[in-house]
C-alpha cells in the first residue's frame, strides 16, 4: 500500500507528531480504529500483539488492553476516549492509575479525506518535554509510532482485498542470516513450526516451481504435513509461494481439523534491512477459494497469529544461537 510518512519532534518539545497518507478511503481508516477485531491486527510496534480486556468506543468509554512484547513482557494499558467525531477525529487520554504502564499523554488523531486516500495526523502530547524524552528513551515511542502506522497500512490492505492475514516481526539479525534461515533445510528443521511440535521431515527445493515439504509431530502425537510451492524468489528480499496442507507423499490435502479451510493459500514473505536488523513481513491470503472458505480463513486469524507468534519466537532463539556461533 503506497504511503507517505513523516515524524516531527520539533513542533513542540512536549509532543510527537506523525503524518501518514494511506491508500484507503477515510471511512475505512476510521473504522480500523473503532473495533478491537481490527485493532488487534495492527496496534503496537513490530513484533507486538494485543489482547483486549474491555472496549467501549464512545466519549468517556475505556479501552483496556495488554500489549505482549516480542521479549515476552506484557504491558498493561488504558485509553479513555474524550472526543469522537466520525469520521474526522478521535481524541483520547492514555494512562492513569497504578495498574498500567507509567506513561500518560493525550492523543489527537485527525482523518483528512484526500479523494479516496486518507491523510492521518496523530499527535501525542506529554505533560513536559522531559516526560516525552523519557518515553522515547525507555519505550521507543517515536519509532514505535512509525511501526504501528506501518502495521495499520498492512491491515488496511487486508480490509481492501477481503481478508489478508499480515504479521510482522523485527529480528535482531542481519537480513542475509534471516534469509538463509528461511531458504536452507538445515536451518528450517530447527525452528519451523508451532511451539511444541517436532520436525519429522524437512525437504527443500528452492527454485520457482520447487517445493518445501515438511512433516511435524504434535505434542499429542498426531502428525501434520504441509508444503509450499515457490512462485517467485528474489534473494534476499522476497519469497512468494502457494501453501497447502499435505501428506507424507507430498500430495495436497484438506486442513486436518477444518475441512472447509481453503485448499490453497498464497504467501508472501518480505525481508527488509533495518540497520543490521531485519523486518520480516508475512502476508497470507486464501487462494482459489470459495466465499465460504474465505470466511473460514478470516475467522481463523487469531489462531494463526498465535501459531505464527510461537514460530517467530523459535526463529528468534535460533538466530541468537546462530549469531553466537
Amino acid at each position: 500500500m503506497a504511503a507517505r510518512n513523516s515524524l516531527d519532534l520539533t513542533q513542540d518539545p512536549r509532543s510527537i507528531v506523525a503524518v501518514r497518507v494511506f491508500d484507503a478511503p477515510r471511512e475505512m481508516v476510521f473504522a480500523a480504529w473503532t473495533d478491537p477485531k481490527h485493532l488487534s491486527q495492527w496496534w503496537g510496534p513490530d513484533g507486538f500483539t494485543t489482547t483486549t480486556r474491555a472496549f467501549e468506543f464512545k466519549p468517556g468509554g475505556v479501552w483496556r488492553f495488554v500489549m505482549h512484547g516480542p521479549d515476552g513482557r506484557d504491558y498493561q494499558n488504558r485509553i479513555t476516549y474524550e472526543e469522537i467525531v466520525k469520521p474526522e477525529r478521535i481524541a483520547y487520554r492514555h494512562g492513569g492509575g497504578d495498574d498500567v504502564e507509567p506513561v500518560s499523554f493525550r492523543v489527537t488523531v485527525a482523518f483528512e479525506d484526500l479523494g479516496g486516500k486518507t491523510r492521518l495526523t496523530m499527535r501525542m502530547d506529554f505533560p513536559t518535554a522531559a516526560e516525552r524524552d523519557r518515553v522515547i528513551a525507555e519505550y521507543g515511542a517515536d519509532k514505535g509510532l512509525v511501526q504501528t502506522l506501518g502495521r495499520l497500512a498492512g491491515h488496511l490492505t487486508a480490509m481492501r482485498t477481503g481478508g489478508e492475514f499480515v504479521i510482522t516481526r523485527v529480528f535482531d539479525a542481519p537480513r542475509e542470516l534471516v534469509w538463509q534461515a528461511f531458504t536452507k533445510a538445515e536451518h528450517l528443521k530447527h525452528w519451523w513450526g508451532p511451539k511444541g511440535f517436532k520436525m519429522l521431515s524437512c525437504k527443500l527445493d528452492l527454485r520457482p516451481g520447487g517445493v518445501f515439504h515438511y512433516g511435524m509431530q504434535a505434542p499429542n502425537g498426531g502428525e501434520m504435513w504441509g508444503k509450499w510451492v515457490f512462485r517467485e524468489i528474489v534473494e534476499p528480499e522476497r519469497l512468494i509461494f502457494v501453501i497447502s496442507f499435505s501428506d507424507e507423499q507430498g500430495g495436497m490435502t484438506r486442513h486436518p481439523a477444518s475441512p472447509d479451510w481453503p485448499l490453497e493459500m498464497l504467501g508472501t514473505t518480505t525481508f527488509a534491512e533495518q540497520g543490521g536488523k531485519t523486518l520480516l513481513t508475512t502476508r497470507t491470503a486464501a487462494f482459489n477459494a470459495t466465499e465460504e472458505e474465505r470466511m473460514i480463513f478470516e475467522a481463523g486469524f487469531d489462531s494463526m497469529r498465535k501459531g505464527f507468534t510461537g514460530t517467530w519466537d523459535q526463529l528468534t532463539e535460533y538466530l541468537a544461537k546462530a549469531r553466537r556461533g
